[in-house]
């Protein structure tokens, strides 16, 4: 795959559902040993609702494919993850601009997608947070972007898994899972790893 079109764009949203959906138990699972054992079903409710508000939706490109993802997941997920991706897909919508994109400009628009995270959760490397497997995933896409669609993605897919694995041994700074202090290390961050599943439905979608 050489341009990253709407048709790309709905099909990694429907594979992001699918293995949120599949993965919704492990996550509450993760959830509920440093936060409050939702993070899988509200996420699975939110990528229903956006496989539901995408059927039917005329879209020019892929920047207003992913603005609906992120529209529809503000208003239909609780929690933080609604605000922190719906708020990471908009600005990554908002970046792709006519039919189709290449890697360099894919990348981009996933950095910008990071700096909504930050900018609303104010949460940084090493926090124990979705960041911690956002950023090296967009570090490690801008490595390899020169290569393509996919291996840029399949980078940034193995990054992100990284990431979230290396979160079990971080003490959590932000959120529910601070409270808990040291009591936090041990437990892999559910934010990190719906956020590796993520980045994973782009690899097999632009693969």
């Amino acid at each position: 795959m050489s341009q990253f079109d709407a048709d790309a764009a709905r099909a990694w949203v429907a594979a992001a559902a699918a293995a949120v959906k599949e993965n919704a138990d492990h996550l509450t699972q993760l959830d509920s040993a440093i936060g409050d054992a939702d993070h899988g079903v509200n996420l699975n409710r939110g990528f229903t609702a956006v496989t539901a508000a995408l059927d039917g939706f005329e879209a020019d490109g892929p920047g207003a494919v992913l603005v609906k993802v992120g529209t529809t997941l503000i208003s239909k997920v609780g929690g933080a993850s609604g605000p922190l991706y719906g708020s990471a897909f908009r600005a990554i919508g908002k970046a792709l601009a006519g039919p189709g994109v290449d890697a360099p400009t894919l990348g981009a628009a996933l950095r910008d997608g990071l700096a909504a995270i930050r900018k609303l959760g104010a949460a940084a490397p090493g926090d124990k947070t979705i960041v911690d497997a956002w950023d090296p995933a967009v570090e490690a896409w801008d490595t390899a972007a020169a290569g393509g669609l996919a291996a840029a993605a399949e980078a940034a897919a193995e990054a992100a898994e990284a990431g979230a694995k290396a979160t079990a041994e971080l003490q959590a700074r932000k959120g529910r899972a601070s409270y808990l202090g040291a009591r936090s290390v041990g437990h892999q961050d559910p934010g990190a790893t719906s956020t590796a599943l993520i980045f994973r439905a782009l690899a097999a979608t632009v693969s």
